[in-house]
């Protein structure tokens, strides 16, 4: 018995760890959405004629206005595509947790009511 408790506890435990790094990782995306949300805002606002340039490496080179623009629409694309796939992550990791937990549950109920009845 105190074994089941102990792999269902590590298992419980290890659901916790991994809701917690994908909670983290939702945090780093949502970031990054708005920073290249505030890019794209900045692009609109820029005149026609207005240069744009890239930062690869330390070096910064000239880019098409165009070219910019699409990327960080395809950038922003991307991270809310990854975030819609952690939020699915999180809430099957939610579920086991909630399993997990309803497990360690019924086992602590059914060992207290042996105890009482001896």
């Amino acid at each position: 018995m105190s074994q089941t408790i102990e792999s269902i506890s590590l298992e419980f435990n290890k659901y916790q760890t991994d809701l917690q790094d994908l909670i983290t990782s939702r945090q780093k995306l949502e970031t990054q959405y708005q920073e290249n949300q505030i890019v794209l805002n900045e692009f609109k606002n820029l005149e026609s004629n207005a240069k744009i340039y890239k930062l690869t490496g330390p070096v910064l080179l000239p880019q098409d206005s165009n070219e910019a623009n699409l990327n960080v629409e395809k950038r922003l694309e991307f991270i809310k595509s990854e975030i819609e796939r952690v939020e699915k992550n999180v809430v099957d990791v939610q579920g086991k947790l909630e399993g997990s937990r309803n497990k360690l549950i019924e086992i602590r109920t059914a060992m207290a009511a042996q105890q009482q009845q001896q």
